[in-house]
């Protein structure tokens, strides 16, 4: 396996999830599996769950772990192939790339979109450039148009609460927010639940619509209140236009759940990946509720790196 960076790098996913479960049950039990390996970790942007969740993951599994903040603990990277590096960039990403390969094992690398250009975003160019020049697996830990580990814990979670036979109904709604926020969260929360079997609805303001690459499959509704009639798990996230790139249309109804959602779904679990902006995108009393998932899906973080990392390594 080398690398990691969608639902697409996963043969069997319902495997994978068997897998992750079993590794739960004991995160220690393989220590030798990374000795004397070393995970390299690249943040372009800040992170507190995928930062810690993946060093713990690494060391688990008797890594040494190597954490750098591009542009601050190192130089900043030029991305531009043929750049004439006259400016405020002092590296180039081809020699970071390679640099990094001799002395990691793997590489995880977090780079979010600028959200200015729609073409440039979604080719991915900082995370295609690290792939093009690193010698070594890479691990995407969120890029412009995904976050693939937050979405393998958030299916983990699903999975753990619930026991039934029938695929589960579940509910993507946006939520308010201050300013635009990335995709990439809704759009890799789509890809891997549609992939995964479930019944996938998606609930946003007209404007809001995600891009239709992830969203095959999915019913969408402009109608928050019939996307969650009946869903078993509702997903909150912001996240901003897509057709108007960045942007962040108008919206005169109240998106956000309150404590009267508990009261006419009262099975319904709640789901979110942190962080949030309380009582912006969702109310207290939705996400204090005994049936807020939110810091499972964050423990479950942790199981989706190290089951990643692990394939990695027995690879």
């Amino acid at each position: 396996m080398k690398q990691f960076i969608s639902v697409h790098d996963v043969p069997d996913l319902d495997a994978w999830v068997q897998d992750a479960l079993a590794l739960k049950r004991d995160m220690h039990a393989f220590p030798e599996l990374g000795r004397n390996k070393t995970l390299g970790l690249v943040f372009l942007n800040p992170s507190l769950r995928t930062r810690m969740s993946t060093q713990q993951a690494g060391m688990n599994l008797g890594m040494q772990v190597q954490v750098i903040n591009a542009g601050g603990d190192a130089w900043a990277w030029e991305f531009a192939e043929g750049a004439v590096m006259d400016g405020t960039t002092v590296e180039h990403v081809r020699d970071a790339a390679n640099v990094l390969s001799q002395y990691c094992d793997i590489i995880g690398i977090r780079c979010f979109p600028g959200l200015k250009n729609r073409d440039d975003d979604s080719l991915e160019r900082v995370l295609n450039a690290v792939m093009r020049h690193a010698k070594v697996p890479v691990i995407s830990l969120e890029s412009a148009t995904r976050h693939p580990l937050q979405s393998f814990a958030d299916l983990i979670t699903t999975r753990e609460n619930w026991p039934h036979a029938r695929r589960p109904v579940v509910a993507l709604t946006w939520a308010p927010h201050i300013k635009p926020l990335p995709h990439a969260v809704a759009n890799s929360f789509a890809e891997w639940m549609i992939a995964a079997g479930m019944d996938l609805r998606i609930a946003n303001p007209p404007g809001y619509d995600l891009d239709p690459r992830f969203t095959a499959g999915a019913t969408i509704h402009h109608d928050q209140a019939a996307a969650l009639d009946g869903a078993d798990f509702v997903y909150i996230k912001n996240w901003s236009s897509f057709a108007d790139y960045g942007a962040m249309p108008p919206v005169h109804e109240d998106w956000m759940l309150h404590a009267d959602t508990l009261a006419k779904y009262p099975e319904t679990r709640f789901m979110h990946c942190l962080p949030v902006r309380r009582n912006v995108e969702a109310s207290d009393a939705i996400l204090d509720s005994p049936h807020a998932l939110i810091y499972q899906q964050a423990a479950n973080r942790t199981v989706a790196a190290q089951t990643v990392l692990k394939k990695i390594l027995e690879d």
